[in-house]
């Protein structure tokens, strides 16, 4: 009985190491087989900014392209860590198949306004991240003046997601100015009137406040007289013609 044991024993060594052996020599010869080819996905619905030839360009490892080298020497986590420091992507993911393919998938940054200063200008997307302009695309987007700090894109990043919540306000809407007093300015898309949002407290209830206005001077066709439309005082709409 302890024969047969022992011999069960000894088979099952033997088969592990076999296997050992064979998976050790399959993944080394793996290894020194070369990349075939790298093939580029980007995901999302904002896929605008980057193009295929820009993310391959960083696809370089010791100033070489990764096609052509061995699996072994490729540094997946390093090309991963390098395409996502590009200032357009938000995250992504590089991998290598079993038919030596290196993958790429990016994900873009989705700007939701673009401020505007007199020598530059740059996106920023919901997080507050600062995005350069694109050579290849420009996003339609809400316009943001009169910021110069840093602090200040966090209160505007709060007020531009609440405006493309609101089907309404993310078509009128089509720019922000912040004023000297720390108040803000609206610019619309439907006349030359000006909308006097005052500081960024009670929000929802000025946004409020605008839309009944707006549904009651819409009807009457009254809205084209009007110069600015002030809603920062308590349950009531100022308007100068």
């Amino acid at each position: 009985m302890k024969f047969k044991n022992l011999l069960k024993y000894l088979v099952f060594l033997l088969l592990t190491a076999s296997l050992g052996f064979l998976y050790s020599f399959s993944s080394g010869r793996n290894l020194q087989k070369k990349v075939t080819d790298v093939k580029i996905e980007f995901s999302g619905e904002n896929t605008n900014f980057l193009t295929i030839s820009m993310v391959d360009k960083l696809l370089i490892q010791n100033t070489k392209t990764v096609r052509n080298l061995r699996k072994s020497v490729i540094d997946l986590y390093g090309l991963e860590d390098q395409v996502n420091k590009h200032p357009y992507v938000a995250e992504s993911s590089v991998f290598l198949d079993i038919n030596g393919t290196i993958k790429t998938i990016v994900k873009q940054r989705a700007p939701i306004a673009r401020v505007l200063h007199d020598d530059t200008s740059y996106y920023i997307d919901k997080q507050g991240v600062k995005i350069p302009l694109s050579p290849v695309h420009s996003a339609r987007v809400l316009l943001i003046s009169g910021v110069d700090k840093s602090e200040d894109l966090k209160e505007i990043v709060a007020l531009v997601t609440t405006i493309l919540d609101d089907d309404f306000l993310k078509k009128e809407i089509v720019e922000i100015h912040k004023l000297d007093n720390d108040e803000y300015q609206f610019s619309v898309r439907s006349g030359n009137y000006k909308i006097d949002f005052g500081q960024l407290v009670n929000i929802d209830i000025k946004f409020k406040k605008l839309k009944a206005f707006y549904n009651k001077v819409y009807l009457d066709k009254t809205i084209h007289a009007y110069k600015t439309i002030n809603v920062k005082f308590h349950n009531q709409v100022v308007c100068t013609k």
